[in-house]
């Protein structure tokens, strides 16, 4: 399973607004209502879902990442969206460090293998210190597709 099989450029931010973690999930999941992923009606219980899952424990892993996630029946298949923020959020991150990446993954709600590969994949490409430098580097939504197509690529 590639990154780019389910991340869609239109879903993709390289200069994330929001201070908080509950604004940064609100403005991923807008992105993605923005871009014809999600429908509107559904906004709401995605980031109920979404903040659900945080509430278990945060989604931010280190090193600058975070990487929130929810199961809905509101999406048929795997849907993401990717956010750079050139300041840092404090996402309440196993290391105490904010958050500068964040990768949002929505998944069916009666899906489990592709949700747990897509979270492994992920979790894989950031744990690349280069490629994280590279994607906070980034301006355009362009650059990062090609910066996350050609990772996706090298590790097969």
């Amino acid at each position: 399973m590639k990154i780019s099989e389910f991340l869609n450029k239109d879903a993709v931010c390289t200069d994330l607004k929001s201070e908080t973690k509950m604004d940064v999930i609100v403005e991923m999941v807008t992105m993605l209502v923005d871009s014809g992923i999600i429908e509107k009606k559904h906004k709401n219980k995605i980031v109920e879902g979404l903040m659900a899952r945080e509430a278990l424990g945060s989604t931010a892993i280190g090193q600058g990442i975070a990487i929130p996630h929810t199961k809905s029946d509101a999406v048929t298949e795997l849907i993401s969206a990717l956010a750079i923020s050139k300041k840092g959020v404090k996402f309440d991150s196993l290391d105490g460090e904010p958050a500068y990446i964040f990768f949002l993954l929505i998944a069916p709600s009666d899906s489990a293998g592709p949700h747990l590969k897509a979270l492994a994949r992920v979790s894989r490409l950031l744990k690349d210190k280069f490629f994280r430098d590279s994607l906070k580097n980034t301006k355009t939504a362009k650059e990062v597709m090609d910066l996350v197509s050609q990772e996706d690529s090298r590790i097969g």
